[in-house]
């Protein structure tokens, strides 16, 4: 296994291991959590630089990257959903719409076809990661007793409930109107892809 791909196995070993620190409860192992975030994130990007680099690129690691970035970014969906600041029915919503499009995909790299990707979907992760890094690191940094005691109200605006089901609402809204968008723009590929023997 070259190393690309071993870096993203360790993402997804990465993934149960934020969770269980993320819900422990414990300030500390919170903190922590953030960590094993961060680096499982930058384990994306690494990865991705070296296959593209030295030309490590596989068909077990097309098929296990965009998958592990999607196991990695719904678990901290999930997490907030059970700490109860994201409501189940967005985050099942955005879970479902990238589970589906990334099997899609790989399913297609497999049988050799090539599917567009538009400059909204790329918009739609961007926003999704963008708001939970700010979710991790508001909801991270409440966890230390002065900065909370010192600053509750700026904490309280920037956590407020209001604001952050409006703002899931637009972002599950957008990420599955280009779930939409993607199928429909390549529907005649989907057609032909499934059409095809095997």
């Amino acid at each position: 296994m070259v190393l690309p791909n071993q870096l993203t196995v360790l993402r997804i070993i990465l993934t149960p291991v934020f969770l269980a620190l993320f819900l422990s409860g414990e300030p500390l192992l919170v903190q922590i959590s953030l960590a094993v975030f961060l680096i499982a994130a930058i384990t994306d990007w690494y990865d991705g630089w070296l296959a593209r680099k030295f030309n490590y690129i596989t068909q077990w690691g097309k098929f296990l990257d965009p998958l592990a970035d999607k196991i990695l970014t719904s678990t901290a969906f999930i997490g907030f959903v059970i700490v109860g600041i994201l409501p189940l029915w967005m985050v099942t919503l955005i879970i479902l719409r990238d589970f589906i499009v990334t099997l899609l995909r790989t399913y297609a790299d497999y049988r050799k076809v090539n599917f567009t990707t538009s400059y909204t979907a790329k918009w739609k992760t961007f926003l999704q990661m963008f708001f939970l890094y700010y979710l991790l690191l508001i909801y991270t940094l409440k966890t230390f007793d002065g900065l909370h005691q010192h600053y509750k109200n700026i904490f309280d605006l920037l956590m407020n409930s209001t604001g952050i089901y409006f703002a899931m609402l637009a972002i599950t809204l957008f990420t599955v109107l280009t779930g939409i968008t993607y199928i429909f723009g390549n529907r005649f590929l989907i057609k032909q892809l499934f059409k095809r023997e095997n």
